[in-house]
């Protein structure tokens, strides 16, 4: 059936809630007034205070909260306004649910989602706007998982509420009103698991998130000029599918990769040195890495495109990689 992001994230938690009372959901604003961009819609009549949790200002707090739940036998959801937010929880993202497996000789578990929105918003200013999934992805113990569409938004989101390991969950925040079709009932998709979304022989373009609709309309304009462009979305930045990623490479030989953060060391710079490592001898030419200017995010409109890739961005990249330029 049709639905939003939005709504495709709400029927995975309720489903999930639904099948197992030790999930639950926390954050601010997540109950009375049904999550700040609504993902958590009706969720409160549905399952009742003790379930869907407000939260006071405090994400060290909640997010410490979480752990301590997870680590007693729960399964808690914590949500995060947006992953800007935080950064003031990332001792106990980092240092408590992600080492707490590991310090206590496997003693604890702590199966957890932090969840919320990540990547570049619409005119918020350089703290409220920014791509994070590098500096968690770089943390062994953590899950990484950031979908590109409503389908698999509700397909990863069951797989990382029902996984034993802390998982991030980053949804971009201009995907949430975005429709598209979602199975109904039981639909996993497991995690560390790629997608193709357009096949393609001439170039390989690896993009995740919402840069993965950028990828595809390049694919298209690629297309006009006598370029098949292969898409590939990750959809779980760690683990990485890179058996995905290097069968495509094989095939096209050229591989370009996008994504809305800065280029120092990047997801772009590890799916690039993975390349190189184990599937150098399939490259015609080096990998081409566009990604988001180095620079905070400016407030203005103008100045806000200017900073993020853009469609014209990956159409050129990818001709650069065919020796088309």
């Amino acid at each position: 059936m049709k639905m939003t992001y939005r709504e495709a994230l709400n029927q995975a938690m309720c489903e999930e809630m639904e099948r197992d009372d030790r999930v639950f959901l926390m954050g601010e604003e997540v109950a009375e007034y049904n999550g700040a961009y609504k993902v958590s819609q009706g969720m409160l009549d549905k399952f009742g205070p003790k379930r869907v949790i407000d939260s006071p200002i405090t994400e060290l707090g909640f997010a410490g909260l979480g752990v301590g739940a997870a680590m007693t036998g729960l399964r808690p959801i914590i949500e995060f306004m947006t992953w800007n937010f935080a950064i003031l929880a990332l001792d106990q993202i980092v240092n408590a649910a992600a080492k707490m497996k590991y310090m206590s000789g496997g003693q604890y578990s702590v199966p957890m989602v932090f969840r919320g929105a990540g990547g570049s918003a619409a005119r918020v200013g350089a703290q409220h706007s920014q791509s994070l999934e590098n500096w968690l992805a770089n943390v062994p113990g953590l899950k990484v998982v950031m979908p590109s569409c409503p389908a698999d938004a509700k397909g990863l989101l069951k797989a990382s509420i029902r996984d034993n390991d802390p998982v991030v969950f980053i949804e971009n925040e201009i995907n949430y009103g975005d429709v598209g079709t979602v199975p109904e009932g039981e639909y996993i998709i497991p995690l560390g698991k790629a997608e193709v979304k357009r096949v393609g022989k001439d170039v390989t373009i690896v993009a995740h998130s919402r840069m993965t609709g950028f990828a595809l309309a390049a694919a298209v304009e690629l297309a006009k000029q006598g370029i098949d462009a292969e898409v590939i979305d990750p959809r779980t930045i760690r683990p990485l599918d890179e058996t995905t990623i290097l069968t495509s490479v094989a095939k096209t030989n050229r591989v370009v990769t996008v994504e809305e953060g800065w280029r120092f060391a990047g997801i772009g710079a590890e799916i690039a040195a993975r390349i190189m490592e184990k599937g150098f001898d399939d490259l015609d030419a080096p990998v081409i890495r566009v990604t988001g200017k180095e620079v905070p995010m400016a407030y203005a409109a103008n100045l806000e495109a200017m900073t993020l890739p853009s469609v014209a961005d990956i159409v050129e990249a990818a001709r650069v990689a065919c020796g088309r330029a």
